[in-house]
């Protein structure tokens, strides 16, 4: 293997446990994610994969074994060189982590600050080409009109975007996404998801994003690795994924039959509206 053929993240055997907790977070858990690659966590509640997420920039340390990303071992790097690799590492938050006093402009340079050196309060206290590559950002996600609007002011799917902006304002080589649509509604979430997928096709980034809802993990990457307990029960690609494959897959994630049989009623919405987006295509063809 050649050195542009390495993982950019590599994990080896990763254990977690808490002080105090009966079960570990995490335990044996080995991935390998190569450059460019959209790899999709998928699992419940409390199966792992934002703790998984979280060692690969250092927010955690492990309890045994190894992390690697970009080449760096992970858990033995401290001050700036652990800065170094987290500005070159992007993590979009759950809940967005915006600042919401400050203008959306000026949410979008703090994705800078790891550059940096100093203190920075208000938007002038950036370098203009700073402020310019935040406007164009805030362009590519479409939320250049809302540039000196408060961040608080903004729709749950704007702030998102925000957020996806202050991360590409790092120049990241790989995004981390932690569950980034699990407070939108459907339609914000289909929009962030896509965007988020076109721009890691745009700048060939390399992207880990923790998802449970089946029909965006297949929709949208191009790898699922499958948690549960804190193990990974599969790794798959889902390009020709069944349905009844899709149900296998949450077969394994699942621990109860009533988490089951919730997957089994959101498989079935996507069908009936894939069926009646077809039907609807038919009507419209022989019109």
């Amino acid at each position: 293997m050649t050195a542009s053929d390495a993982p950019v993240v590599e994990i080896d055997d990763l254990g977690k446990t808490y002080p105090g907790a009966a079960d570990p977070a995490l335990s044996g858990v080995s991935l390998a994610v190569h450059r460019g690659e959209v790899v999709v966590l998928l699992g419940l509640s409390g199966s792992g994969k934002s703790t998984l997420l979280r060692h690969i920039d250092g927010l955690e340390l492990p309890s045994s074994g190894t992390v690697r990303a970009l080449g760096e071992d992970v858990p033995a790097l401290r001050g700036r060189a652990l800065r170094t690799l987290r500005g070159r590492i992007g993590f979009i938050f759950q809940q967005f982590e915006l600042v919401g006093p400050l203008t959306v402009l000026e949410n979008v340079l703090t994705g800078s600050l790891a550059r940096m050196r100093g203190p920075r309060v208000g938007v002038w206290s950036y370098p203009r080409e700073l402020r310019l590559a935040a406007l164009a950002h805030l362009d590519r996600v479409g939320l250049l009109e809302r540039a000196y609007q408060r961040a608080d002011t903004l729709s749950g799917g704007q702030q998102q975007r925000v957020a996806i902006a202050r991360a590409l304002m790092q120049d990241p080589e790989i995004l981390l996404a932690d569950e980034p649509v699990a407070s939108l509604d459907p339609e914000s979430s289909s929009q962030v998801m896509a965007l988020i997928r076109e721009i890691a096709a745009e700048r060939g980034l390399t992207v880990v994003c923790s998802l449970h809802q089946v029909d965006l993990a297949l929709g949208w990457g191009d790898r699922i690795v499958g948690l549960r307990a804190g193990r990974v029960v599969l790794d798959i690609a889902t390009e020709g994924l069944s349905r009844d494959q899709v149900m296998e897959i949450y077969g394994r994630v699942a621990t109860t039959t009533t988490e089951l049989q919730v997957i089994e009623q959101e498989l079935s919405e996507v069908r009936d509206a894939i069926l009646a987006e077809e039907a609807q295509l038919t009507q419209d063809e022989n019109r």
